[in-house]
């Protein structure tokens, strides 16, 4: 079943910099929203921007990651020829190991893309939190005849240290790649979403993989090597939201962005919606004594105290007489009586003891509380 073009979606990283977030949860599994997971954007991207075959490669803590992605319902990619395949690690007669790189998953998984016989190969990331039309992207690589397609942000000036950055000419093709360079010539950042030219890409993912002091990385070994070799790569200018949501703080950040004006209706584009899993909880009920301002409540909520610019997922209950401000509250949380948290995030089905308080400053990294931490505190 020849298809043109075939999507790997990357879903395999630690997430390590998210700390308790992800002590046992993939980073694309993360909830994020009020009511999705963190890959719930890249496969919402592939649907609406018909790319229908996709392999998600899972590694770390895949458990709930492969639950929710299931057979890929949710996103209309539980197809017959085509739709959603989980591609974890495995052994054959030839022995086997982890994923050792971003390239190195695609070399492992070269017969999955093999069997559709495709154009071109899309690479996306699981973990960031954007919406994207990966079509347009394609037709940009075709028109300029290009061997890769990078796509691009534009990034603060005083941010380019931060990121993979990319110098081109007028017409976008690059010349030119800078690691995190402390003086930047251009503030074109690598989203790490790439199209190659397949046959292409097997040559150089072939002499990667016998390579001794590769990292198997895309942005460290494969890109450098085709455009050392003359290849024509192209950047493609992105517009719109995007976030790495790499850290608490950029996490924490995420989500205080959609309640900001211009953002409060990315969640509810019906244009380019965002799809996951529906758990069919009730409506959520706001009691006669609660005060709701600039809040995102899901389904199963009961609210009773008072929200300020917080988020709360499904099934949490906030009990009356308690303040919960720019705060984040995961699925099934209970939060009792006369509490107050500010800048906290709180995991999946976590009960809030009554009459406790919990502040993060401003100048502080938000404060996680994980399912053990009030066993951790009393230890303490």
């Amino acid at each position: 079943m020849k298809k043109e073009c075939v999507t790997m979606l990357l879903a395999g990283g630690a997430g390590t910099r998210l700390g308790k977030l992800t002590k046992n949860l993939a980073k694309p599994a993360v909830p994020f929203g009020g009511r999705y997971r963190i890959i719930d954007f890249p496969l919402s991207n592939c649907l609406n921007s018909r790319m229908f075959t996709v392999g998600v490669v899972t590694q770390y803590s895949p458990l709930v990651l492969n639950k929710h992605v299931g057979v890929g319902k949710p996103w209309d990619l539980d197809r017959m020829n085509d739709g959603l395949t989980v591609l974890s690690p495995f052994t054959g007669f030839n022995g086997g190991n982890w994923y050792l790189g971003t390239a190195d998953a695609l070399t492992k998984n070269q017969a999955f893309i093999e069997s559709y016989d495709p154009d071109y190969v899309l690479v996306l990331s699981g973990d960031h939190i954007y919406h994207m039309d990966y079509e347009k992207m394609l037709a940009q690589h075709k028109q300029n005849n290009a061997d890769v397609t990078i796509s691009v942000l534009e990034v603060p000036w005083k941010e380019t240290s931060r990121f993979g950055i990319l110098n081109t000419t007028d017409d976008m093709k690059i010349y030119e790649f800078e690691e995190k360079p402390t003086n930047a010539k251009s503030n074109l950042a690598s989203m790490g979403i790439y199209i190659f030219n397949w046959k292409l890409l097997k040559e150089y993912l072939e002499m990667d993989r016998n390579s001794t002091d590769s990292d198997h990385d895309f942005g460290k070994n494969i890109l450098p090597a085709l455009l050392h070799d003359g290849h024509k790569l192209y950047a493609y200018p992105f517009k719109g939201y995007w976030k790495d949501v790499g850290t608490v703080e950029s996490y924490w950040e995420a989500h205080m962005d959609l309640l900001e004006e211009d953002l409060e209706l990315f969640l509810h584009n019906n244009e380019w919606r965002t799809y996951s899993h529906d758990s069919n909880f009730a409506p959520q009920l706001i009691e006669a004594n609660a005060d709701v301002h600039q809040s995102l409540i899901n389904n199963g909520c009961i609210v009773g105290g008072k929200l300020d610019r917080s988020i709360l997922f499904e099934d949490v209950h906030v009990a009356e007489n308690s303040y919960v401000k720019q705060s984040i509250i995961h699925p099934g949380v209970r939060i009792g009586a006369h509490v107050h948290l500010e800048r906290v995030i709180v995991q999946e089905n976590v009960v809030i003891p009554d009459n406790t308080t919990y502040i993060a400053q401003a100048d502080e990294e938000p404060i996680v509380i994980s399912p053990d931490f009030f066993e951790q505190a009393t230890s303490s």
